[in-house]
């Protein structure tokens, strides 16, 4: 079904896509993107949100992007006017540590490919880091988007990775969206490098679209996916994690993709909306 073409189109007709959005007590958030790119606020934002605390319906942020603490995206959203509780903040750097306390509690030394903020933020969750030139062999490698990566740092992932070392990637986004006139190279293109020069891929890939980040929203929340909304700018990640999920995906033609390629893909999202002014009149 394809309905004011300029706004929104979905693959539900017009009934079935009533009643699923009628089910969604709970909305997942990307956040560049989807509510600001970059350091711009989106001009719609503010009032999305008030929208759906209007109609009742809860939301929480989730990003791919762990170059920034919790505390440090609760401080940049409020600097864009938006406030956030830290219960509402999750982000694949928060994701990864709790894979390791659950699936690698033994590990506490690190090998970290990440921003000085993720470092802290690992620290803090009692982890111990190793520097690139160390010559100790650390318990897990952990790749990350790294706005400050250096070539020794690549380097020495790489040696880890080829030693067998178990390994996460902290996202499997390739590029990380921008206002600028740049290419921002996020975590997948990096992990793609160390396997073009050891032949090995990650153990895991934290963040979406890995449903653990979805599901916990349903366990803090006691809801069924059905009642959850994740809504983004990216099929691979934000909307391929819906699914996986069994949550309700909404598409977002704000960032990244374009609609020529959602309309391409082997499935179409369940909502490929304008921007989230569009999914927030269709509530």
């Amino acid at each position: 079904m394809i309905e004011e073409k300029d706004r929104y189109i979905s693959p539900l007709s017009r009934e079935q896509l009533s009643q699923a959005l009628g089910k969604i007590r709970h909305v997942a958030l990307d956040m560049d993107g989807t509510l600001y790119l970059g350091a711009t606020l989106f001009p719609f934002t503010k009032a999305f949100l008030a929208r759906l605390t209007e109609l009742g319906i809860g939301y929480s942020f989730l990003t791919n992007n762990p170059t920034r603490s919790k505390a440090d995206y609760i401080a940049k959203l409020a600097g864009l006017g938006i406030e956030a509780a830290p219960e509402q903040m999750y982000t694949s750097a928060l994701a990864t540590i709790d894979y390791l306390r659950a699936k690698l509690p033994d590990a506490r030394r690190l090998y970290v490919v990440g921003t000085p903020s993720m470092e802290k933020e690992f620290e803090e969750a009692g982890f111990e880091l190793t520097a690139p030139e160390s010559t100790t062999m650390p318990d897990a490698l952990v790749v990350a988007f790294d706005t400050t990566l250096t070539y020794p740092k690549l380097c020495r992932a790489a040696y880890l990775a080829s030693q067998g070392v178990p390994y996460i990637a902290t996202n499997p986004d390739r590029v990380c969206p921008t206002d600028l006139p740049t290419v921002l190279v996020d975590c997948g293109s990096l992990c793609k490098a160390i396997e073009h020069a050891t032949g090995r891929e990650p153990d895991i890939v934290i963040g979406k679209p890995n449903p653990d980040m979805l599901a916990g929203i349903c366990r803090r929340h006691k809801l069924c996916p059905e009642q959850i909304a994740m809504c983004g700018d990216r099929i691979y990640t934000d909307v391929a994690m819906a699914w996986a999920a069994g949550a309700f995906g909404v598409l977002v033609l704000s960032g990244e993709t374009t609609l020529d390629t959602a309309l391409s893909a082997p499935r179409v999202p369940d909502l490929i909306a304008r921007d989230v002014e569009v999914f927030a009149s269709l509530l």
